[in-house]
Parts: structure tokens; C-alpha cells; sequence
């Protein structure tokens, strides 16, 4: 039965997830450029910070005596910036970069039959596996970031803390549940909503489309340049 300790962890995990400007900041650009089940990114981000908090937390554990942990979450922290950092730049890149644009025809029947000039970068085969490699980079990226963001900082233990004042085991693993599935929720979530509204407004203007662009790599920019300030 599905008690208050899961809902306290989901609401809990929720509110680490959007309070924290990294988090959001890392997966922005790569929601943006991401034009296919964009939700994978969030959901991915979502896995990699559970398995970051797992080791971290195992390690804890196991060796809290023996391994200098603080100073693996500050190289940590001092990690995820430069990641930051790498993905605004790789953001602002794909926002000025110029694309080569190749002309060939096509001839579409109908009743009438007629020479339509089509333009686009590859062919369509081409075009749809660059797509593909691209937002499977991104996928991993995400992972990758998230374990990332999951090592980085001493203070998610503060979150599991509740643990301690739960009756039985059972509370306790519902708490614990809750808070992995809500920080899966929340980023799945954002990122889904993000790229929706990216794709309307690339459809009603792509100048306000490429500025969104445009922010989500500087957001990131900024935010990682930050991080590593505060981390030395």
C-alpha cells in the first residue's frame, strides 16, 4: 500500500530537481536539439542521478573511513561545471554554425505532373541517420551528466535523511522509491514540455526558435562558469 513516506520522497526529489539550475541547465540545450522522443533526455538525465547518488551512497557506506569523500564530490562538482561549460559551447555551435544546403528535384505525380525544387542538406536516408546518431549522443550525454550531477555534492544525503525518523523498513523504501521515481518524473517532464514549446514557436517563428537556442547554450554557459567558481 502506497503510504505517505513515497509521496513525501516524490516531492521531495521534485523540488531538488527544479530548484537546482544546473540540473536544468545541463539538459536545456540538449532538450532543444533534440527532435524525437525528446523525453528520453530527462528520463536518461533521471537514471544517471540515481546511479550517481547510488555509488556515491555505497561508497559512504562501505568506506567512509577509508576514501577522502568530500573531495571526490568537489572534484565532482569541479566536473559537472566543465561539463556545463562544453555543452553551452556545443549548443552555441549548433546555433551559428552554417549549414550546407545541397539543391536536387523531384518529380511528384499526380493528375497533373510537375518538377518540384526541393532543398535540403543530405538525402533523405542520410538525413535521418545523422538525426538519429545525433540524438543518440544526446541520450548518452544526458546519462552522463546526470551521474554526474548524482556524485556531485555531500548535501543529497540531506534528502534521504528522512529516512532515519521512518518507523520500519517498509516506510524507509517507500521513501526511497518515491524520491527515484519523482526525480525521473521531473526531468522527463521538464524536458518534454520544454521541447514542446520550442517546436510551436519554431512553427509560428524560427527567428524566436533560434533565440530560444541561443539561451538554453547560454544558460548553460553561464551556469557551469558559475559552478566551477563556487567549487574552487
Amino acid at each position: 500500500m502506497i503510504d505517505f513516506p513515497f509521496f513525501a520522497g516524490v516531492a521531495a526529489s521534485v523540488l531538488h530537481v527544479v530548484s537546482g539550475p544546473d540540473h536544468l541547465a545541463a539538459v536545456t540545450p540538449l532538450a532543444i536539439e533534440t527532435r524525437r522522443k525528446v523525453w528520453k533526455i530527462g528520463l536518461f538525465w533521471g537514471f544517471g542521478h540515481l546511479i550517481g547518488m547510488l555509488c556515491i551512497g555505497l561508497l559512504f557506506l562501505l568506506f567512509k573511513e577509508y576514501i577522502p569523500l568530500h573531495e571526490i564530490s568537489d572534484r565532482s562538482e569541479q566536473l559537472v561545471g566543465i561539463v556545463l561549460i562544453a555543452v553551452g559551447l556545443w549548443a552555441l555551435y549548433h546555433v551559428f554554425k552554417k549549414n550546407d544546403h545541397h539543391k536536387h528535384f523531384r518529380t511528384y505525380k499526380a493528375k497533373d505532373a510537375y518538377l518540384h525544387k526541393h532543398i535540403q542538406s543530405a538525402s533523405s536516408k542520410e538525413h535521418s541517420r545523422a538525426h538519429g546518431k545525433k540524438e543518440k549522443q544526446n541520450l548518452w550525454s544526458s546519462l552522463v551528466i546526470g551521474v554526474l550531477h548524482g556524485l556531485a555534492g555531500i548535501a543529497h544525503f540531506i534528502l534521504l535523511l528522512p529516512i532515519l525518523g521512518f518507523e520500519n523498513q517498509s516506510e524507509s523504501l517507500q521513501y526511497i522509491v518515491g524520491f527515484g521515481l519523482g526525480t525521473v518524473l521531473a526531468m522527463t517532464s521538464y524536458t518534454f514540455l520544454l521541447n514542446k514549446m520550442a517546436y510551436i514557436l519554431r512553427k509560428q517563428n524560427n527567428s524566436i526558435f533560434r533565440t530560444i537556442r541561443l539561451s538554453g547554450g547560454l544558460f548553460a554557459l553561464v551556469i557551469g562558469i558559475y559552478w566551477m567558481y563556487i567549487s574552487f
